[in-house]
């Protein structure tokens, strides 16, 4: 057994979890259970794999920045509910 219910009981105080007895009883096994796979995964040979921040190739998929023309204040404003000294009136939201 990689993990006792003592360890487990001092994770969930540090958690701030209470458990049942039955609850700890059902987390030391599941843990340990974790912790055997994990414990398997270390037997793999990575040495010759190159570590990769992605497992496909990721490219950018953004445009190009370009300068184009604007739509101008007028057409901004025709479909404001309300609009005043070429600005979108919105509603005060702080008292």
């Amino acid at each position: 057994m990689k993990i006792n219910r003592e360890q487990v009981e001092h994770v969930a105080r540090l958690a701030r979890l209470a458990l049942s007895e039955a609850e700890l009883d059902t987390l030391t096994v599941d843990m340990d259970a974790i912790l055997g796979y994990v414990e398997k995964l270390d037997e793999l040979d990575t040495g010759h794999i190159i570590p990769t921040a992605h497992a496909v190739p990721v490219e950018n998929a953004f445009r190009e920045d370009v300068i184009g023309t604007s739509i101008g204040t007028d057409k901004a404003l025709q479909n404001a509910p309300e609009a005043s000294d070429s600005c979108f009136v919105v509603p005060k939201v702080i008292e």
